[in-house]
């Protein structure tokens, strides 16, 4: 099917001096700035390359050790690469804000705040630190052409700046409640730099946003979101990037991959429709190397038909289903980032235990999923379907309500701003889950999403408690408090991580499952989910993918003590 939407050639972008990259984890950021950096760098342009991504695979992709000052690329000698390490400097930065209460206030209001300032927002807010500098940096400013980020800053964190409460006394004298973002105070002193590199931000003529999507249906809403989320903030010069196509469908993984694509580009989200839009072709080799960087952008695929696939010794979903069953768990949560297939998974390890006789019930944020089982009457299976953003809205109204009585009107936007994010969201949603699991204790639960172990620990605070009793004006649910423990029992409880083979995903499920740790909540199984590897594939491209799956399989393996399925792609 022929679509309206050009291929990408980087001659045909007006590109601008600051380029910012986002999109969904795995969908290609640091292949395609990579790309276009040895690209602009062979064309004699002066080019600053920043990863700000915490997954960040740079040393990989240019063979050679990066840090956080600047490497000069030999085989691209205009080409400079900084690697920020935005973990270690949240951790810093954690320090910093954290330190002059130690020995002052009493210990558990010390812990409270560390894991507040321990979440993926703390973590965003280290990194924009460390790319404002970059960008406000005069030097750095006359000796590049081109300066290029792969991860912008997102809609919340740069509105969440621009507060006027977020930098005043409100946060300081809050020291025990669990926002998002933590404790601004830490940044007070540059306030200035920080509005300097938001208004090189909004301004079309030095920086372009470009969203990196692929033709899937998760990636495309993110970027619709982004896009939406970034233009009300005044950054309207936007490119989309859907990459991953595929041109030739010659087996049947290839024709359902091409069949999800085709009603994708047909109904790309009313937002972004009128954004300039290129395609790039599914490629069958993972960026390493300046030679494939080089490649990236040319028709060809670096295609090696000699090797045979690898031989993948792994269980199936039966095999997790089986322990599930004879281990006699009450509660099963499917966890994992957005777009790996937790719905699915969740639906079918129900089924399995009903199959062996369990009374189960499943519950879900996924609409289609749920009404599927419904049409399907299965005996011994209940349902019941969550609305992400009605139990959002319905606890946001609770807690801007209670802040309304007592706070200023600035004060209370911050708050209503700390509301919007993911971290509030899971809380949200968790609560509905919790009531649902409180009626269900004669049969088994299954829920297709989690909180991270980082929300579950602020949850988990009495400080935490009495932060909610203040917003809300009324008590933490009974039915949380009693969840909250039972979580933590491996008798009960257990967490199923869910990832894709590859390396993004591994690194996101990675980082969940230390967060998991850290809670005391314990993960045995992994799920690697959507395996072309495991898939019969015949497309050569879709070989030579299959192959490079290995590496990140394995990976899952060790990280999850064998114990982990590998599922086939599925339409």
């Amino acid at each position: 099917m022929a679509y309206k939407y050009k291929k990408f050639i980087l001659d045909d972008i007006d590109l601008t001096k600051y380029l910012f990259f986002t999109g969904k984890g795995g969908v290609g950021k640091t292949s395609v700035s990579c790309a276009i950096a040895v690209s602009l760098a062979d064309s004699g342009k002066k080019v600053l390359l920043v990863s700000t991504d915490p997954a960040s695979n740079l040393q990989d992709v240019f063979a050679t050790k990066i840090d956080n000052k600047g490497v000069t690329i030999t085989e691209s000698p205009n080409l400079n690469v900084i690697n920020v390490e935005p973990i270690k400097a949240a951790e810093e930065y954690k320090e910093s804000v954290v330190a002059p209460y130690r020995g002052i206030l009493p210990e558990d209001v010390v812990l409270n705040m560390e894991e507040t300032l321990s979440g993926s927002c703390t973590v965003e807010i280290a990194a924009f630190n460390e790319f404002s500098k970059l960008i406000t940096d005069t030097t750095i400013n006359s000796t590049y052409d081109y300066i290029i980020f792969d991860t912008a800053p997102t809609g919340h964190t740069l509105r969440m700046l621009e507060l006027p409460s977020a930098w005043t006394n409100f946060i300081n004298e809050n020291t025990t409640g669990a926002s998002c973002l933590g404790q601004l105070s830490g940044l007070g002193d540059k306030r200035q730099m920080y509005a300097d590199a938001v208004d090189v931000l909004a301004d079309n003529l030095k920086t372009s946003l470009i969203l990196i999507s692929r033709p899937q249906l998760s990636p495309i809403m993110e970027a619709s979101r982004s896009s939406e989320e970034l233009s009300n903030l005044g950054i309207n010069n936007q490119v989309l990037i859907i990459n991953g196509v595929i041109d030739n469908a010659n087996d049947d993984v290839s024709r359902k991959m091409k069949e999800v694509q085709d009603e994708i580009l047909n109904n790309i989200p009313k937002n972004l429709v009128n954004i300039q839009t290129y395609l790039l072709p599914l490629k069958s080799f993972n960026l390493t190397g300046i030679d494939k960087l080089r490649n990236f952008f040319k028709d060809e695929n670096l295609i090696e038909t000699t090797d045979e696939l690898p031989t993948l010794d792994a269980q199936n979903l039966d095999a997790l289903i089986d322990d599930l069953y004879k281990s006699n768990k009450k509660v099963i949560f499917t966890m994992g980032k957005g777009g790996v297939g937790k719905p699915t998974i969740a639906a079918e390890i129900a089924r399995g235990l009903v199959e062996r006789g369990k009374k189960v019930h499943l519950t879900t944020t996924d609409p289609a999923n749920h009404l599927a089982f419904v049409a399907k009457e299965i005996e011994g299976l209940t349902l019941s379907h969550i609305d992400e953003k009605l139990e959002l809205e319905k606890y946001q109204n609770e807690v801007l309500a209670k802040a309304r009585e007592t706070m200023s009107e600035d004060d209370v936007a911050y708050i209503e701003e700390d509301l919007r994010s993911p971290c509030t969201e899971e809380v949200a949603v968790f609560r509905a889950f919790a009531n649902i699991v409180e009626k269900a204790d004669n049969e088994v639960v299954v829920i297709d999403t989690a909180p991270t172990g980082h929300t579950i620990l602020l949850l988990n605070s009495t400080q935490s408690y009495s932060k909610e009793l203040d917003r809300s004006g009324g008590e933490v649910p009974e039915s949380v408090v009693k969840l909250l423990p039972r979580l933590k029992n491996p008798e009960e409880t257990e967490v199923v991580i869910v990832t894709l083979p590859e390396a993004t995903p591994v690194f996101e499920a990675q980082r969940l499952h230390e967060d998991l740790m850290r809670a005391d909540i314990p993960s045995k199984w992994w799920i690697v989910n959507q395996s072309l590897l495991m898939s019969n594939v015949e497309n050569p491209i879709l070989v030579e993918k299959a192959k490079a799956e290995d590496e990140w399989i394995n990976e899952a393996r060790k990280l999850s003590n064998n114990n982990f399925v590998v599922i086939p792609w599925q339409l």
